[in-house]
C-alpha cells in the first residue's frame, strides 16, 4: 500500500506531465516496443514514484462508490438506464478533498493517480454490481413473486463482479497496451483529472456546481415526496400533491392514467442533458405515439381494459422490446469486423508474454490472477445456480465460457465506439439459453445473466484501466483498487435493492417501472411459451417493432447523411416501456444541454456535466433515503427475521 507524503504531493501539484498532451494516439512498433515506449515515456517518473493505491484513496473510492451505486440502482429501476460514475467520482472526490484541506482535516493533497485509483474503486462499486439486480434479478422477482434469498443474492452479485473484473485482465494487455483502442470515456476521465489538477479555479467551479446542484435536487426531492414522513398534515403542501391537483384540473384523470401528464423529477431532466438531444427527442416522439395514439385506440376497442400503468404496459412493452432487441442485435451484427478482430486477437491475448520478463511484466496484473478468478467464480456461481435456481452445473460452465466470448466483443466494441452493447449482450445470452433449455424461464434469465453481466462489467472496467494507462498509473495497483470496490458495491446495492423493492408489486408500478426487467421478462416469456401463445395485437406489435428497429438501424448505414435526423431506435424502444412523462423530462434536459452548448461552449464544458451529475446524485440519493425512512424498519425486521 502506497503512503502519501508531502514531497510526492508537492510534485503532483507541479507535475510537468500535466502540461503535455495525453498520448491518445499511442505508440508504434512491435508489441514489446510499444509497451517499452509507454513504460519509458509515460510511466517512469510518475507511476513508479507517485502515491496511488493509498488507504485514503480506497476509503474515498469505497465511500463514493457505495453512494453512487445507490443512484444507479434507483435510476435503473425507474428508467432502465445506467450511467458511468467515473467522472462524477473524480469531481466529487477532488471537491471533497479540497474542502478537507481547507478545513485542515487533511494535510496533503491527493495526487492525480490516487484520484485515478479512487475512481476505479468507485466505478467497480457503483456500476459493476447493480446492473444484474435491476435486470435479471428484478425480472425473476416479477415472474416468481418472491426474491432470491439475501445471502445467495450477495454471493451471486459478488462473484459475478469477480468474474467480470478478472476477465478484463488479459483483455487489458491486448486491447489497451498493444492495440491501443481508444475507449473514449477513459480518455475523457483522464482529461477530466488533468483539468482538475492543472486548472485549479475551473476545477473548483465544477466541484461547487456539482455540490450545489446535488443539494438543490435533494431539497426538491424531499419537497416532492418527503413531507408526509414528517407529518400527514404537510402532505397537501408537498410538490407532488400540488402538481397532481394541477394535472387533474388541466389534463383530467383519463390522460393522467395514461401517464400523459406533467411530473416534476429533475433527475430525468439532468439525465437528458447527459444523454443528448437526439435520443431524448426520440423518447418523447416514441412515447407520444405509444401513450397518445396506440393506447387510446386499444382502450377504445376494449382490448386494454385496465387503467393503471401496470395494466397498460403489458400491452405496450412488446413493440418496444422488439425494437430494442432487433436494433441491438442488428447493430451488433453490423460491427462484424470488430467481432472478427476480437476473435483474431484471442490467440495473442492468451499466449501471454515470453519467458524473458520485461519491466512492464513486473507491474501488470499477472495472468495467473485471471485463471484463479475465473476458476473460483465458476465454482461459486455453479454452486449458487444449482442451489438457488436448479441450474445444472454444465450450463453454468457454458455461461462462463459464453461470458468470455461476449466480453471479447463487448470490450472491443466499447473500445472502438464508446458504446457498450448492453442490450445485445443480454439478448444474445437469452437466445442461447432459450435453445439450451427451452421452456425454462428461470434458467433462461439467470444463466444468461451470468454471461451478459460479466461481459458488460469487463468492458466498463477496461474503460477505467484506459484512463490509468494514459496517466501512467501502476496497472496492478489499479486492478486491486477495482477489486476492492466489489465488496462495498455488492453490499450497498443488494441491501438497497432489498429495501427499495420489498415485494414484487413494486416492480412495474408507477414508482419503479423497471424497463430493463420488463425487457428481460418479455424475452424469457416469449422464448418459453412461443410467439403463437400471445394475443394477436402483441404479435403485430412485435412485428412492427422489429421493422422499426431494423429501419432505424439500417437507414443511417445506407444513407449516412440521414443519421443525425432519424430517431434513435433505443430511445423509441425504451419509450414504449415506461411512462410518457419520462420522455418529456428527458427531452427538456436534452434541449437545455443543447442550448447551453450552442450559447456558450466553454461554460457548458465547465457546468453541464457537473450540474447534471449533481442533480442525479442528490435527487436519487434523497429518493433512496426517503424509501429507507419509510420502509427501512420493516425491511430490517425482515432481514433479521424478527416479528
Amino acid at each position: 500500500m502506497d503512503q502519501p507524503h508531502s514531497s510526492a504531493a508537492a510534485a503532483a501539484a507541479t507535475d510537468p506531465n500535466l502540461e503535455q498532451p495525453l498520448r491518445v494516439d499511442g505508440f508504434q512498433g512491435t508489441p514489446d516496443q510499444i509497451e517499452q515506449q509507454w513504460y519509458q515515456e509515460v510511466y517512469l517518473g510518475r507511476g513508479d514514484v507517485m502515491p496511488q493505491l493509498t488507504w485514503r484513496a480506497l476509503w474515498m473510492g469505497t465511500g463514493l462508490g457505495a453512494v453512487l451505486s445507490l443512484t444507479n440502482v434507483y435510476i435503473g429501476l425507474k428508467a432502465g438506464w445506467a450511467f458511468g460514475v467515473t467522472i462524477t467520482a473524480c469531481i466529487a472526490s477532488f471537491g471533497l478533498w479540497s474542502a478537507l484541506l481547507r478545513a485542515r482535516i487533511a494535510t496533503t493533497p491527493m495526487t492525480i493517480l490516487e484520484n485515478n485509483c479512487m475512481q476505479s474503486t468507485a466505478s467497480a462499486a457503483g456500476y459493476s454490481t447493480g446492473t444484474t439486480l435491476v435486470s435479471a434479478f428484478a425480472a425473476y422477482f416479477m415472474m416468481n413473486g418472491h426474491p432470491v434469498p439475501l445471502g445467495q443474492t450477495l454471493g451471486w452479485v459478488f462473484f459475478m463482479g469477480v468474474l467480470g473484473v478478472t476477465m478484463a485482465i488479459p483483455m487489458k494487455r491486448q486491447m489497451i497496451n498493444v492495440e491501443q483502442l481508444r475507449f473514449p470515456t477513459g480518455i475523457a476521465t483522464a482529461e477530466t483529472l488533468r483539468a482538475l489538477y492543472s486548472k485549479g479555479e475551473r476545477a473548483r467551479q465544477s466541484a461547487r456546481a456539482l455540490t450545489w446542484a446535488a443539494i438543490a435536487a435533494a431539497v426538491s426531492q424531499f419537497w416532492l415526496d418527503g413531507l408526509h414522513l414528517i407529518s400527514a398534515r404537510l402532505e397537501p403542501y408537498g410538490l407532488g400533491a400540488l402538481i397532481a391537483r394541477l394535472n387533474e384540473a388541466t389534463l383530467g384523470p383519463v390522460w393522467n392514467r395514461r401517464t400523459v401528464t406533467f411530473v416534476w423529477d429533475p433527475i430525468f431532466i439532468a439525465a437528458g442533458v447527459l444523454m443528448g438531444l437526439r435520443p431524448a427527442a426520440s423518447m418523447l416522439f416514441g412515447g407520444t405515439l405509444c401513450w397518445c395514439v396506440f393506447v387510446p385506440i386499444l382502450q377504445a376497442r376494449g382490448i386494454i381494459t385496465g387503467t393503471a400503468y401496470r395494466d397498460i404496459v403489458q400491452w405496450t412493452l412488446w413493440g418496444g422490446v422488439s425494437c430494442l432487441v432487433v436494433s441491438g442485435l442488428l447493430a451488433f451484427a453490423l460491427q462484424w469486423r470488430t467481432v472478427a478482430r476480437a476473435f483474431r486477437g484471442l490467440r495473442a491475448m492468451l499466449e501471454g508474454k515470453p519467458q524473458q520478463a520485461s519491466p512492464v511484466d513486473a507491474i501488470e496484473t499477472p495472468i495467473s490472477w485471471f485463471f484463479i478468478g475465473q476458476a473460483v467464480s465458476l465454482v461459486a456461481l455453479a454452486w449458487l445456480a444449482k442451489r438457488s435456481f436448479d441450474i445444472p452445473p454444465w450450463q453454468s460452465g457454458v455461461a462462463v465460457a459464453l461470458a468470455f466470448l461476449l466480453a471479447l466483443v463487448a470490450c472491443r466494441v466499447t473500445g472502438e465506439t464508446d458504446t457498450t452493447p448492453t442490450g445485445a449482450m443480454g439478448k444474445v445470452s437469452q437466445l442461447v439459453f432459450g435453445g439450451l433449455s427451452p421452456g425454462n424461464t428461470t434458467v433462461n434469465l439467470m444463466s444468461a445473466n451470468i454471461a451478459a453481466s460479466a461481459a458488460i462489467s469487463a468492458a466498463d472496467l477496461l474503460t477505467d484501466l484506459k484512463s490509468g494507462y494514459l496517466l501512467g498509473a501502476h496497472p496492478r495497483k489499479q486492478f486491486v483498487a477495482q477489486f476492492a470496490g466489489l465488496f462495498i458495491g455488492t453490499l450497498s446495492t443488494v441491501l438497497a435493492f432489498t429495501v427499495l423493492v420489498p415485494n414484487a408489486a413494486v416492480l412495474g408500478s408507477d414508482q419503479f417501472p423497471a424497463p430493463a426487467a420488463q425487457s428481460w421478462r418479455a424475452v424469457a416469456l416469449a422464448l418459453s411459451g412461443g410467439i403463437d401463445t400471445l394475443e394477436p395485437i402483441k404479435v403485430w406489435s412485435i412485428a412492427i417493432g422489429a421493422l422499426v428497429g431494423l429501419l432505424l438501424t439500417m437507414l443511417p448505414h445506407w444513407f449516412p447523411r440521414l443519421g443525425r435526423w432519424l430517431p434513435s431506435a433505443t430511445g423509441i424502444g425504451l419509450s414504449w416501456t415506461f411512462h410518457w412523462y419520462y420522455g418529456m423530462l428527458f427531452f427538456i434536459g436534452g434541449v437545455l444541454g443543447w442550448a447551453m452548448e450552442r450559447r456558450d461552449p466553454q461554460q457548458a464544458e465547465i457546468y453541464n456535466f457537473p450540474i447534471a451529475a449533481g442533480v442525479m446524485a442528490g435527487g436519487s440519493l434523497m429518493g433512496v433515503l426517503l424509501i429507507f425512512w419509510e420502509n427501512g424498519p420493516a425491511a430490517l425486521q425482515q432481514l433479521l427475521g424478527t416479528p
